[in-house]
């Protein structure tokens, strides 16, 4: 895998785990007893985006350290998930 593609498909990785970690610990600020002057009720009170950023970037690490082993380590590819996946209507 050229440094380039595995870098692209890092990038999608993290991307899509951005927007699963994004709504963690939200609290509006109407939950939070905070509401600012002058913005809506339901924005967050505290984004935390330091922390959601670095939680998105260990959890995408771990999600591309899976894919490239079972990709260029065990060689497996999408020609072989009919083989990898159980059968269930027998």
């Amino acid at each position: 895998m050229q440094l380039l593609s595995a870098f692209a498909i890092f990038f999608i990785i993290w991307w899509t785990v951005l927007f699963t970690v994004l709504p963690i610990g939200v609290r509006s600020q109407q939950e939070a007893d905070d509401v600012t002057l002058g913005t809506e009720r339901g924005a967050p009170a505290r984004s935390k985006m330091g922390f959601k950023l670095a939680l998105t970037t260990a959890i995408a690490c771990l999600v591309f350290a899976v894919f490239y082993y079972l990709t260029i380590i065990l060689g497996y590819g999408v020609a072989d998930l009919p083989e990898i996946v159980p059968k269930f209507d027998q």
